[in-house]
């Protein structure tokens, strides 16, 4: 017997016994298993329409969740702990409630809405220690110039994104001072701003966080644009701090 021949003999024994299609099932299960695990793996189609089937039901349901008794609750304790607490502690404690407390979300707020906050905010906080103690109509301290500018980044032709920033500005006393960063896809010109606030809200930064910091950050978490209604502005304010009485 040739080799050809005995070649097309095993051939056709191996067809007659059933082989060919056993290797062809064996093959067509794994060539189905491995399809669908590419349809069911994290980039796969099945599993992108799982996905956005599941956040159409679930992101609506926890958006409109009411969390006010946990918030209350959150409030209580935090009272509690805060009556036994080092001032530090307190600082850290009040500042994670003020986050933590819900509050009206604004979707904008302009920039001349802003610098009244600030403002507030200065005439809190601003050091009196080089200020003038004014005694017509009253013992009081000098008003303290403050003012805002908004100033756009000339940036690179190709890129996408448009850039600018907001300073507050307080002439007697640069520890207020405030910087806002602002981004914008350049094809939304004419519209509001995304604010590029790059604080590090980790727990031992709380107790260091003044109240405008704090409403940046809750602007930034609720993805609040800024409208640029004025692109300068200054005003006068007075500090809400009273002058010791001093007797001569």
């Amino acid at each position: 017997m040739t080799i050809e021949q005995s070649t097309k003999d095993v051939i056709a024994s191996k067809l007659q016994d059933g082989t060919v299609e056993k290797l062809v099932e064996r093959n067509f299960e794994k060539s189905v298993d491995a399809a669908l695990g590419d349809l069911f793996s994290s980039y796969g189609d099945i599993t992108k329409i799982i996905k956005d089937k599941l956040k159409s039901i679930l992101v609506p349901y926890i958006e409109n969740y009411n969390y006010s008794d946990y918030i209350i609750k959150l409030d209580d304790v935090l009272v509690e702990v805060l009556k036994h607490s080092s001032f530090d502690n307190k600082t850290i404690l009040e500042n994670f409630k003020d986050l933590m407390t819900p509050e009206e979300k604004l979707k904008t707020i302009t920039v001349s809405e802003l610098f009244e906050r600030w403002t507030k905010y200065v005439a809190e906080n601003v050091s009196t220690d080089d200020l003038e103690v004014i005694t017509d109509d009253g013992v009081y301290y000098q008003n303290i110039d403050v003012k805002f500018e908004v100033d756009f980044c000339e940036g690179k032709s190709w890129d996408s994104y448009e850039y600018g920033t907001i300073y507050f500005e307080c002439e007697q006393d640069e520890d207020v001072n405030f910087s806002i960063g602002l981004k914008r896809w350049k094809e939304r010109s004419g519209k509001g701003w995304d604010i590029q606030y790059d604080k590090t809200p980790e727990l031992r930064s709380l107790k260091i966080l003044n109240e405008f910091e704090l409403l940046i950050m809750k602007l930034t978490q609720n993805y609040t644009e800024i409208i640029i209604d004025e692109e300068f502005g200054e005003d006068e304010v007075r500090p809400k701090a009273e002058p010791e009485a001093t007797f001569s």
